[in-house]
């Protein structure tokens, strides 16, 4: 099913499949996602489904849940979870709710695979765009990724900014900029770094524009977003306030991520850095992480800027990697755009390589984290040396992705060089 639309008989397949699958494994094997909701692959301080529970224990007992520094996640999803019944009595709601929100995400990357935008934008048209997958494929490859069933499995909250990042992007392709704007804008409230989206959604959403809502200065409608961002994230902040009775939730929630307070391990780079950093050199390596990380989107939206949903896609691969605390959920996001774009998949040079390294990390990680806390026959440096391998892999498949874009926008500008090898001098 290349470029064929799904029957609405194969779409109520897909996703009651999906569902079944995630509530079939909720059900039989109640073990299974107890084991994954404490898995560091899965899990990370600002994501934790058991620091949530924590957090709403404290919120249901009307004591501040940002005390004794357990819970670092938005306030506005212990209200949200506040409304269903008890876990402990009643799981299968909140197990439901998980499953609707993946199915809500995959809705929205079909609505993403079916505008074409990944071959065909506003600026810029490839010749191989017609080489590409349906919606339904696209969906389906994310609802029955490993990774995407275990992060609803391990019940972490990254699923909710994952769905919001999706439904961003969805709107804007759909001609609908202030609509995305509004669900960058919730995805940032939940996990603050959706915010380095923002320039090239905004382009995305210049593009797309309906003909008769069009901004035609570029600049207003860049100020409009901003604004408007802004604005919703205000509102987001005085609910917030209006929830905990303090300002107390922005050190708890924003600051660990900006100072990676707590060091828990992760697939991530940081962690074991800064465990190994001096206190007097912290604050430096800490600037220096954190422009790392932002000086992408620039140079990214400049150079690519006929493609704003390639930079989208690029910088949330770069962002599963480089971001304080990443999971396996943040892969699975970048691993749902990377399909999109099954066109320049010929002209990726280190494809096998590049999965092969990330296979081999996914089965050798738990191991080495077995034998580091459990066993106790490694140490940290078992577990640090095979993350270091999981992101080589991801480094890999995002330069890779990068040359195949630029090398296809090359071939166009030059359509002599079409086939040819190409060697830096």
């Amino acid at each position: 099913m290349d470029g064929a639309k799904a029957t609405p008989g194969q779409t109520a397949a897909l996703y009651a499949g999906a569902a079944a699958l995630r509530l079939a494994i909720f059900t039989l094997l109640p073990a299974l996602p107890d084991l994954l909701t404490g898995r560091v692959e899965i899990s990370t301080p600002v994501t934790s489904f058991k620091r949530l529970q924590e957090g709403l224990f404290l919120y249901n007992h009307n004591v501040s849940p940002y005390d004794g520094g357990v819970y670092h996640q938005a306030p506005l999803l212990l209200p949200l979870f506040s409304l269903l019944p008890s876990y402990a009595n009643f799981p299968i709601f909140t197990y439901l709710l998980y499953t609707a929100v993946d199915l809500l995400s995959a809705r929205a990357l079909w609505t993403i695979a079916d505008s074409g935008e990944a071959g065909s934008s506003a600026l810029f048209t490839s010749p191989r765009r017609a080489k590409r997958w349906s919606g339904f494929v696209i969906a389906a490859v994310f609802l029955f990724n490993p990774f995407t069933v275990a992060t609803c499995l391990g019940r972490s909250t990254s699923v909710f900014t994952t769905c919001a990042i999706l439904h961003a992007i969805a709107r804007a392709v759909s001609g609908a900029p202030f609509g995305a704007m509004a669900a960058l804008s919730f995805a940032s409230y939940l996990s603050m770094y959706p915010l380095l989206l923002l320039p090239p959604l905004i382009l995305l959403g210049y593009d797309r524009q309906r003909p008769e809502r069009a901004t035609k200065s570029a600049l207003t409608f860049a100020a409009i977003c901003a604004a408007t961002v802004a604005g919703i994230l205000a509102i987001l902040f005085q609910m917030s306030y209006l929830v905990t009775g303090s300002w107390e939730f922005l050190p708890s929630t924003y600051g660990v991520q900006l100072t990676l307070s707590d060091l828990t391990p992760n697939v991530g780079l940081w962690w074991y850095f800064f465990i190994e950093m001096f206190d007097s050199f912290r604050s430096f390596f800490l600037a220096v992480f954190w422009l790392h990380l932002s000086s992408y989107v620039g140079g990214l939206t400049v150079r690519i800027r006929r493609q704003p949903l390639v930079v989208l896609t690029l910088l949330l691969g770069i962002l599963s990697i480089f971001k304080p605390y990443p999971s396996i959920s943040d892969t699975a996001l970048f691993f749902a755009l990377v399909p999109l774009y099954r066109h320049v998949f010929p002209l990726m040079r280190y494809t096998f390589l590049s999965v092969a390294v990330i296979l081999y990390a996914t089965c050798l990680g738990p191991a080495f984290y077995h034998l580091w806390i459990y066993a106790g026959s490694g140490n940290a440096n078992f577990f640090y040396a095979i993350t270091l391998v999981w992101n080589l892999g991801l480094s890999l498949l995002v330069c890779d992705l990068m040359f195949a874009v630029l090398r296809d926008e090359w071939e166009v500008e030059r359509p002599e060089m079409a086939g040819k090898e190409v060697r830096q001098i």
